[in-house]
């Protein structure tokens, strides 16, 4: 059968005409928010009790967009004649999203899990040397950053979470009271 001319034309004027009577949806975005997908990525969230200094985030970096300053604090000994320790603390952890790709290296490379996506997208602002944000407004995204989707029901539990469960009941088995165990008298006949 050999093909019609004209007949992708013709389906292709039909599909304008079919939209054309159709209303328009047009979100009015600044008063209605956009229905995100549930892990979209939108700015990275620090979760800076779980960073470490580790600088693992800053150095697979693939565009040098992360900055962090630290220094040395010596930690006293946990018990009498022990070790004084050493310790990194964090004194700044930036990001110049004028620069970031959003490849999310640096979440994967994190060992600690110190950093997230957000959904947030809203960060805009005038002058492109405000798009460094420093840890104080990456801690505020950090609550913005959906919890994980559930585990397969027919999954196992985690090993972790296992142990921690085995751990406590046998705590809660330990601090139970124990029923008073009643004194069996000698019966006649026993020697």
């Amino acid at each position: 059968m050999s093909p019609v001319p004209g007949r992708g034309l013709a389906k292709g004027l039909a599909v304008t005409l079919r939209t054309m009577t159709r209303r328009s949806v047009t979100a009015q975005y600044p008063d209605a928010q956009p229905e995100l997908p549930p892990r979209s990525r939108g700015v990275i969230g620090l979760f800076e009790e779980n960073c470490t200094v580790c600088m693992l985030c800053a150095r697979e970096c693939p565009d040098w967009c992360i900055y962090i300053d630290s220094h040395k604090e010596t930690v006293p000994p946990a018990a009498p004649g022990g070790r004084e320790r050493s310790r990194n603390v964090l004194d700044r952890f930036a990001i110049d999203f004028s620069l970031c790709m959003y490849c999310g290296i640096c979440i994967e490379v994190c060992p600690f899990d110190a950093l997230f996506w957000s959904p947030e997208f809203e960060y805009a602002e005038t002058d492109i040397r405000e798009l460094t944000h420093e840890r104080d407004k990456l801690r505020e995204w950090m609550w913005t950053v959906p919890a994980p989707p559930p585990l397969d029901p027919g999954a196992e539990e985690p090993k972790e979470i296992a142990a921690a469960h085995k751990a406590a009941e046998k705590l809660a088995a330990a601090e139970a009271p124990q029923p008073p165990q009643e004194r069996q008298e000698p019966q006649e006949g026993d020697a």
